[in-house]
């Protein structure tokens, strides 16, 4: 039964993630004149990323909730008096006031995780399995001219970027160092600390984490907030690290895709981040994170409306 399970297993990922990938691949591959796989490669990456743009908005517009949210954080921390149940329950309530799902922002991280291993898996056809090329290609994309002579003859496959860059290759192998990957590498990385810049949530918090724990071992009560800021802090710092090295071995494809994705994903937030605010928050209509507005009195309703007038006036001025 194991065996049975596992193998249906990877039929699903081939029929769910893998041809689908590899298909999207060669089909625009096919499309550009003299075939560029990187070309191909960032199309797809482009394509992807706007796919996910939804995803990218609804995160970046929770990012900003939680910060709204920083005052009343501390408020309910205040009122507690310490009582950790009573804490965390209210919490739990005013993030549902906000609208803040916890498991949001790493939605995005489980969607492209698939993609990640996808394409690995397509880069590994084509290096060392271009013979096997017609299993994955579904049968209306056979009769497209540039794929049948992938089928047919395999070594033609170009798979360069600009006709010199040799994307099944690593940065760091046993052919020396790749210069272009190893820029590719450098690049993903720091296009990662800035994504991750873009998203941190703003506190005034500047404890380092090991002086959180110093004061933990003393006794004293660690601060969640202060904590969650910490860990924050150094992800900033250590993930561009960890993706610098992982892309040092992976092929140049792979790190062409992530450096691409990074790009785009710095564009978009950039963008969202700069728009208006009313336009940012459209997506909060959905839910009601307005407290109750006390009533103001016929007076206060009426000055109200006159010094609105009186500003409409003179901008238009």
């Amino acid at each position: 039964y194991d065996t049975i399970n596992a193998v249906i297993g990877v039929n699903m990922f081939e029929t769910i993630i893998l041809q689908p990938i590899f298909n999207a691949l060669l089909l625009i591959y096919s499309i550009i004149p003299g075939g560029d796989f990187g070309v191909a490669v960032i199309i797809f990456t482009v394509i992807i990323r706007f796919l996910l743009y939804p995803l990218l908005k609804r995160q970046l517009h929770q990012s900003k909730q939680m910060r709204k949210m920083q005052p009343e954080l501390a408020k309910i921390k205040k009122a507690a008096n310490g009582n950790r149940q009573v804490e965390a329950m209210q919490q739990m309530e005013l993030y549902k006031k906000y609208g803040i799902k916890p498991f949001r922002s790493i939605l995005l991280l489980f969607i492209q995780i698939p993609i990640f291993i996808g394409l690995y898996q397509v880069i590994m056809i084509i290096s060392l399995h271009r013979d096997q090329v017609a299993r994955y290609i579904y049968e209306p994309l056979k009769n497209i001219d540039a794929i049948k002579t992938i089928i047919h003859h395999p070594e033609q496959f170009n798979h360069t970027m600009l006709g010199f860059i040799d994307l099944t290759k690593v940065a760091l192998g046993k052919d020396g160092i790749v210069w272009p990957l190893l820029a590719l590498a450098i690049i993903s990385a720091l296009t990662q600390y800035v994504m991750t810049k873009q998203t941190m949530p703003t506190g005034k918090s500047a404890k380092r984490f090991r002086d959180i724990m110093k004061e933990t071992a003393a006794g004293k009560e660690a601060d969640p907030s202060e904590m969650n800021a910490a860990m924050m802090r150094n992800m900033a710092k250590f993930m561009p690290v960890m993706m610098f090295m992982i892309m040092m071995g992976l092929p140049g494809a792979l790190a062409l895709y992530y450096t691409a994705s990074n790009l785009v994903a710095v564009a978009q937030q950039s963008y969202l981040l700069r728009k208006d605010k009313q336009e940012l928050e459209a997506l909060a209509d959905e839910v009601d994170i307005t407290p109750p507005a006390k009533k103001k009195s016929t007076k206060k309703r009426a000055k109200a409306a006159t010094e609105a007038n009186i500003t409409r006036i003179k901008a238009k001025e």
